[in-house]
């Protein structure tokens, strides 16, 4: 059960969601911003990108009319290794000779998974049971 606060009480870093190891969610749950990023690593595959690195995921996501959850890069980075841990994306470093020659960092590439796909496709299916569920009986949903 959930600890409540005194009013006015600072919170610390380990109530925090990011950061605390009590906050589970159930198995292929994911939170809205990275159902976003796997949206966007859809999008991006859709458009002939096997992979992106996070820059390009951002501006992705940005691009997106309802693109209100990312707000930095920090964020983003941390949903990429939950996501990453999950299974739902895998990650590569690219050549440092690259990078050198582009007189960059290095950057990450991520790619999604078939269980980062079914867990897009099973959370779409969820969100549209809910609005029919929502819906006054006779009254079409789109």
């Amino acid at each position: 059960m959930a600890r409540m606060l005194a009013p006015g009480a600072p919170l610390t870093y380990a109530q925090i969601s990011s950061y605390s190891l009590a906050m589970r969610r159930k198995p292929g749950q994911i939170v809205p911003l990275e159902r976003d990023i796997l949206e966007a690593m859809l999008l991006l595959r859709a458009r002939g990108l096997g992979e992106a690195h996070g820059f390009l995921l951002a501006r992705t996501m940005a691009d997106d009319e309802d693109a209100k959850r990312l707000t930095a890069y920090g964020t983003l980075y941390k949903a990429l290794d939950r996501l990453e841990q999950a299974g739902h994306l895998v990650s590569r470093w690219e050549a440092p000779d690259f990078a050198a020659e582009a007189a960059r960092p290095r950057r990450r590439f991520y790619r999604i998974t078939g269980t980062g796909e079914r867990v897009v496709t099973e959370t779409r299916a969820a969100e549209q049971r809910a609005v029919q569920r929502a819906a006054p009986d006779g009254v079409p949903v789109t």
